[in-house]
């Protein structure tokens, strides 16, 4: 498929870039920043309650690190609307090379962080400090990875190439899984040398994927929209407008909506990953090992990954919005139905809860790397799209893990199933009043909303 396009010049590129090549870059630049951003989820579920929080005990410990969690949520809007302003009025590509070293920097730090027992309460203090940067890295880097497809693919398979990097959580997830499970069997389940040193390994070792990811990215020219839009004798003469400021000014509605619309998105995800593994391996939850809850994370995340390419096809075929609208009215029952399954107590009943959750995940995650782009004008289309999708991770990644962990150690599970309920409500609605995109110009998206 890749190599059945034709390649994409533009006049002012000094050479042209292929789609393969674009979705190589996108796709592999994402993948390992969000393999940074996820090992963080899966050694705050398995090791940090007792490396960071010993004192607090496990409950309260877990909580804290859950915590320490969501701090990065609260940073995205903030690389979004950074990172944004640059990416809008620098260009995609030297942006995306910034987000990769920050997020890569922030990660192995965590590695050499030495524990509580050494340095006391300075080690959970300047843990939050390095997940902000994370998230501050990560907010900036989703927006421009998917319009670096989105702007480079042709319009008839737009949702499809825009789904490349779409594929960063879900594999990002399966190695971040991959690697904790090969090291905890190297270990040992709970050994000390895991909790002591085991855990450092993955933060550590992605120095080397790092400088792979910005390898890649160095390769990949500008897109051709974003520099047509930058030549184009139609930009207004005289000092340009911040970005942040003409996305908030001429598209307010499609931030909130924008933002509303994922929040589902994010709540499953997150509410799968990190929360499911702390739910999953506790004696207060279900009591599976470890390696049996990684390994399940690795079957999840591939299922992730299959059902974002399908749904982002399908998103070309029927519209962005009918196949994001079709994944919300899905999540809802399945949110009451999937604690009843977990609390069976099997492997087989975590796995389909699992798989299931993130393949209904899959369904606006794929063809939301067109959508959002698409709603915006090129000039703050960067800003506009990471806005939305920010905000959407703050309040359905950042926040309802926290209150899940709180609503199930006072209500129980079902409780937790009636707040993923209740944010799939609210992103259906959402959804119902943004427009279809599939097919747009996106050298015009965004003008007629903008007047």
């Amino acid at each position: 498929m890749l190599g059945s396009l034709a390649p994409v010049a533009n006049q002012s590129s000094p050479r042209p870039t292929s789609m393969a090549r674009v979705a190589v870059a996108s796709s592999m630049g994402s993948i390992i920043e969000f393999y940074d951003f996820l090992i963080y989820g899966t050694a705050a579920a398995l090791v940090f309650p007792q490396v960071f929080f010993p004192a607090l005990g496990p409950a309260a410990g877990t909580l804290a690190s859950f915590g320490t969690f969501a701090v990065a949520f609260v940073s995205r809007p903030l690389g979004a609307v950074l990172f944004g302003h640059f990416g809008d009025r620098l260009g995609r590509k030297k942006t995306l090379v910034s987000t990769l070293l920050i997020m890569g920097i922030a990660t192995v730090t965590i590695g050499l962080l030495p524990d509580a027992s050494v340095i006391g309460i300075a080690a959970p203090i300047i843990l939050v400090v390095l997940r902000f940067l994370q998230g501050f890295a990560v907010g900036g880097e989703w927006a421009g990875a998917a319009l670096m497809a989105a702007e480079y693919a042709p319009p008839k398979h737009r949702g499809l190439f825009a789904a490349f990097p779409q594929l960063g959580p879900s594999i990002g997830f399966a190695l971040a899984s991959a690697t904790f499970l090969i090291i905890n069997l190297s270990l040992g389940d709970k050994s000390e040398a895991f909790l002591t040193y085991g855990w450092r390994i993955p933060f550590i070792g992605s120095a080397v994927l790092v400088m792979i990811g910005l390898y890649i990215r160095l390769k990949i020219e500008e897109t051709p929209v974003f520099n047509e839009a930058s030549n184009s004798s139609a930009v207004p003469a005289g000092p340009r407008k911040l970005p942040v400021w003409e996305s908030v000014r001429n598209q307010p509605r499609q931030i909130l909506l924008g933002g509303a619309s994922t929040m589902m998105l994010f709540a499953f995800f997150y509410i799968g990953t990190a929360f499911l593994s702390s739910y999953g391996t506790s004696a207060e939850g279900l009591g599976h090992s470890r390696p049996t809850i990684l390994s399940l994370g690795i079957v999840g995340a591939m299922f992730f990954a299959a059902g974002t390419i399908g749904s982002a096809m399908l998103s070309d075929r029927i519209g962005r919005r009918a196949v994001i609208i079709g994944s919300c009215v899905v999540a809802i029952p399945w949110s009451l139905l999937l604690f009843p399954i977990l609390d069976i107590g099997t492997t087989w009943s975590f796995a389909v809860g699992l798989s299931g959750t993130l393949l209904i995940v899959a369904g606006i995650y794929g063809p939301v790397g067109a959508f959002l782009p698409e709603l915006f004008a090129t000039r703050y289309r960067y800003t506009g799209a990471g806005m939305a999708y920010n905000l959407g991770a703050l309040v359905g990644g950042g926040i309802t893990p926290l209150v899940a962990a709180s609503l199930g150690a006072s209500l129980g599970s079902p409780a937790i199933g009636l707040l993923l309920a209740g944010v799939s409500l609210v992103s259906l609605f959402a959804t119902f009043g943004l427009p279809e995109t599939r097919g747009i110009d996106l050298a015009t998206s965004g003008t007629t909303a903008a007047k």
